[in-house]
């Protein structure tokens, strides 16, 4: 018999791309999907006893043929009755007249005429033919039906003819290796027999990893080659470009024709970024995914259609985000070529470091003579380290060199280190102005992330060096005025889950001024946190009040020496330096063991009680005694070493509380005004537990005594011995208000804020002592005024009257018949403010803050914080804002002590009068900046400094005059360079220094 298998599938599937698309063709007859039938025709002989019900078995759908997978095997016969023999007639006449009808494949429909005349021709491309069975060999069937069955089918076959099937599809040399999806906003124009697509609109075609958006486009299945349009208006001013992305390459154009095969492609008027550099070319020819060759190129870091600045060059080849090569190239400004060539350029566009030599400033300093500062070169010694080798020459014979090496790994630690050493000539040997020095510095700095070690920290920040070397840093007004440095090396060391805690380090301080150096090292703690040892681990309700007893344990070790760089060591009757050092070499240790309670409160918790214990000891290698000298009328000074403890040891109990009162105002902006009081009351007793330590000498030619501890050399003034047991108080104040907004006139919440954030005074009485009881009171004050003014005050009050020379005598100053607080001894005062206006971009400003904030906040970046601030410092008009029109900052302080003469004849007091500091800017234009910061010294009546800056924004470039007039360097610089980093060294610079000596 014959059975006939009908294959039907959409003529989509011979060409995909279209079936996408296909349905957006405007007219709705040509919406209707294409299809082809392809009938087969199969010769079957069944055997004896077989059901043909049982036929769909062979064809186990679906059958996926390997044409696509959307074209499946559909069976015909999957229901069909017994055969029997008396319709063999019938079969043969059905299939002689479905074969005759279905043995040319035709449309279901016809084209629409405009469409064009694509499908009025086409052809099936497959003929039908008689192919085998591919299925694999079956197992023979044995019919379960009786012999008697009518459906029997007769015969003496006992088995199955097998067939292989041989149908295949030939895919189209045209086919791409991946889908092509496209979409447009507009419409879509199918051409069938051209197998071409037009796109209109907003597009965007997308295949592998390749994304393509443009207002027109056209793809050419035949050839493969996409080619993309920008979008013009009546003008020819272009609206919108096409725009070409596959990876990292990225790039934008007019005309974009590029194949998807082999990618190659060819654009014309392209832009394409390649870091911090902007590539302009006439026309690009894309070779590869990562090669293309330019005619007629231009190179710039200013991003605009139409850059301020370009390098030309004629011809160029650009490896994406590696390289870029060319041949002569020159550079132009405003359109307008400068004829300065280069025969070629080698130009690095991949992100990152890159050793190489670093440009030098060229300078002029009347002292120095001409000079260049900062030849040298950078390295990059691995993933994790780098260095820079800088040096100044100057054509006076003064020279400087410079290494600077930084280092950071991720969750490991980061740092940076900079020694410079400078040799100082001025003028030439013979005149009366020449000097000659050699000066040094050393900053490092080193955090290690808390991630690296848990329970192990360690951090450096290192400032030192020769107390003359600010002075002699050219064209710096600022650091000339820093007199005073220090340093700290720190590694600390907690245990999981134990209390202890160990803390090693070193620190450094120095006097620019008088040259002193103080250095100490190892410093030493081992502190044991408070530990419970009555708490209940195990307990059930609430606390006893002795499982509230607390002991904790500081431990600290100290050894410091010092030594003044301007003395001349080892001549003239001075040590030698390292005997000096060990001579000035002190070290000294301390113990305390502090116990606290903390008791219930009582009076229904409005006062709380705290007692404590303590008792600490310290050890000294040398003891410290003053004699009088009748000879010399003066104090010698006598030390002693060997070992030495002093014996400390207290308990107290203090009570503290706190009151508030507020007054409500009414038909008025400002609703409320609160006053916070908390008192604090006291007692302790301190025994003298080294009282045979406490000696006596005479001061002054009157006979004028004073007590002083041997242990530490530190003056008593007029008690014998440190027993006490004392009173001490104190009370803190503060007042708040709340108002509402002049801009808010509804009845809703009003805005809190306070008037004086803080003021009170302390003060202790001592009951045992025979005179001099009350202590000096120490008042404070701070506020904030207007939200703008900072005010910070604070003095000493002494209760006491003085004899002619400025002693104190055992008399209040309110007894002897006139009313009198006392006398201030020291205090001091200092106010800052800030005012700026609005930025003109409120989301860059938050921006930038939120930027400042998170480099404060994250420890891995203190060092370079600190390199930040001193490359700010030398650079100031680098740092302009020009989105704050207007700021002004100004600060003050003052201070005064009365302190004992060095002869001990008397006191005096030495007032600073401080000077005060300005700082502050604002926009000529939008595009024109000033700048100027200066300080006035109060007490001479002299400006220390003053610097001034003029900026202009050149969009792509800056524009910056420095001129320091007046301070102790004196500078003129003139720059012009661009914002870019990639380009920072390629700048215009011209500087002159004027030094007063």
């Amino acid at each position: 018999m014959m059975v006939f298998i009908t294959f039907c599938f959409p003529f989509s599937s011979l060409l995909p791309p279209l079936e996408n698309e296909i349905n957006k063709v405007p007219d709705e007859r040509s919406k209707k999907k294409i299809k082809i039938r392809l009938t087969i025709v199969f010769p079957i002989v069944p055997a004896r006893g077989f059901d043909l019900r049982n036929i769909h078995k062979l064809f186990r759908p679906p059958f996926r043929t390997p044409l696509d997978n959307d074209l499946h095997l559909l069976p015909l016969m999957r229901e069909l009755h017994k055969f029997r023999s008396k319709y063999p007639a019938f079969g043969m006449l059905a299939a002689v007249i479905i074969y005759s009808q279905t043995w040319i494949t035709v449309p279901d429909h016809a084209p629409v005429p405009d469409f064009g005349k694509a499908l009025t021709t086409v052809t099936d491309t497959l003929r039908p033919s008689t192919v085998k069975d591919s299925l694999s060999p079956q197992k023979t069937n044995t019919d379960t039906l009786p012999l008697s069955d009518t459906g029997k089918i007769p015969g003496t076959d006992t088995g199955w003819i097998r067939k292989t099937d041989t149908f295949k599809l030939r895919l189209s040399k045209d086919s791409l290796t991946a889908p092509l999806k496209y979409n447009a906003a507009d419409s879509a124009v199918v051409m069938i027999r051209a197998k071409k697509i037009y796109l209109y609109g907003k597009t965007k075609t997308e295949y592998t990893d390749i994304t393509l958006t443009a207002p027109k486009v056209e793809m050419d299945q035949g050839s493969q080659v996409v080619t993309a349009f920008n979008y013009k208006d009546s003008t020819g001013k272009v609206l919108e470009t096409a725009h070409f992305k596959q990876g990292e390459n990225e790039f934008t154009s007019d005309t974009i024709r590029y194949n998807f095969k082999n990618q190659v492609g060819i654009t014309k008027n392209t832009y394409s970024q390649q870091g911090e550099i902007l590539v302009l070319g006439e026309t690009i020819k894309k070779v590869n995914e990562n090669t293309s060759f330019i005619k007629k190129a231009r190179f710039t870091t200013c991003m605009l259609d139409d850059p301020h600045f370009a390098f030309v060059t004629p011809k160029m080849k650009l490896i994406n985000q590696k390289l870029a090569i060319s041949g002569p190239a020159h550079p132009e400004f405003e359109g307008v070529p400068v004829p300065v060539y280069l025969p070629f350029g080698f130009y690095p566009l991949s992100q990152g470091r890159h050793s190489g030599m670093l440009r030098p400033n060229f300078i002029t300093d009347e002292v120095r003579g001409l000079g260049l500062q900062g030849i040298g070169y950078y390295k990059v010694l691995n993933d994790y380290w780098d260095a820079e080798l800088t040096g100044d020459l100057f054509s006076y014979g003064e020279w400087a060199a410079g290494l600077k090496m930084t280092y950071r790994k991720i969750y490991k630690y980061s740092g940076g280190l900079n020694f410079t050493l400078r040799n100082s000539k001025q003028n030439f040997k013979g005149d009366p102005d020449f000097t000659k020095s050699r000066v040094y510095q050393v900053t490092w700095s080193h955090t290690m992330d808390s991630r690296a070690r848990p329970g192990i920290s360690f951090s450096a920040n290192v400032n030192a060096g020769s107390t003359k070397f600010n002075r002699l840093i050219p064209g710096n007004a600022y650091m000339p005025y820093q007199n005073i440095l220090g340093s700290s090396i720190t590694f600390n060391k907690t245990w999981k889950n134990l209390p202890f805690n160990l803390s090693v380090s070193a620190t450094h301080s120095q006097n620019n001024n008088i040259g002193a150096v103080n250095i100490s090292l190892p410093n030493m703690a081992f502190t044991v946190s408070t530990i419970y040892p009555f708490q209940n681990k195990n307990r059930a309700g609430s606390k006893k009040w002795y499982e509230n007893l607390g002991i904790a344990y500081n431990g600290s070790f100290a050894n410091s020496f010092s030594f003044n760089d301007t003395i001349q060591y080892g001549k003239n009757g001075v040590k030698p330096f390292f005997r000096y050092l060990l001579d000035t070499a002190i070290w000294t240790a301390q113990h305390n063991i502090p116990i606290t309670l903390s008791l219930p409160p009582i009076l229904g918790g409005k006062i709380m009680v705290s007692p404590g214990i303590s008792y600490g000891q310290t050890w000294i290698q040398r003891t410290t005694n003053y004699r009088w000298n009748d000879a010399l009328k003066k104090v010698d000074t006598i030390q002693s070493k060997g070992l030495y403890i002093d014996q400390r040891g207290s308990v107290s109990l203090s009570f503290n509380t706190a009151m508030f009162g507020t007054v409500y105002f009414k038909k008025s902006r400002l609703q409320a005004l609160r006053h916070t009081i908390r008192p604090t009351l006291g007692f302790s007793y301190t025994p003298d537990l080294n009282a045979s330590h406490i000696k006596r000498t005479q001061v002054d030619t009157t006979g004028k005594v004073l007590y002083y501890n041997e242990i530490g050399g530190s003056y008593l003034y007029n008690t014998s011995s440190r027993r006490s047991g004392a009173m001490s108080f104190g009370i803190d104040n503060n007042i708040e208000m709340k108002r509402r907004s002049r801009k808010d006139t509804s009845t809703g919440p009003v805005r809190p804020s306070k008037l004086i954030e803080g003021f009170g005074f302390a003060g202790s009485y001592d009951f045992i002592r025979d005179s001099f009881r009350l202590s000096p009171i120490n008042f404070y004050f701070r506020t904030t005024l207007f939200e703008k003014l900072s005010i910070n005050a604070s003095t000493i009050l002494n209760p006491y009257q003085t004899d002619a020379r400025g002693y104190d005598i055992p008399k209040y100053a309110w007894q002897g018949g006139r009313f009198k607080l006392g006398r201030l001894t020291s205090g001091s005062i200092s106010m800052s403010t800030n005012f700026q206006s609005k930025p003109k971009d409120p989301k860059k400003e938050e921006a930038r803050k939120k930027a400042v904030e998170e480099r404060l906040s994250d420890p891995a970046l203190l060092g370079d914080q600190q390199r930040l601030l001193e490359y700010m410092q030398r650079n100031p008009s680098e740092f302009v804002d020009f989105n704050i029109d207007w700021n002004l900052s100004l600060s003050y302080s003052l201070s005064f002590v009365n302190r004992i003469k060095p002869d001990y004849s008397g006191f005096e007091t030495d007032f600073q009068l401080g000077g005060i500091s300005m700082n502050g800017g604002f926009n000529l234009t939008p595009k024109w900046k000033i700048t100027a910061s200066g300080s006035y010294d109060l007490e001479t009546l002299t400006m220390q400094y003053v610097q001034m800056s003029i900026n202009r924004d050149l969009h792509c470039w800056q524009l910056a005059i420095n001129v320091i007039p007046v301070g102790y360097t004196r500078s003129f610089s003139f720059t012009i360079s661009p914002k870019s980093t990639l380009l920072q060294d390629l700048k215009i610079n011209r500087t002159r220094y004027f030094n007063s000596f």
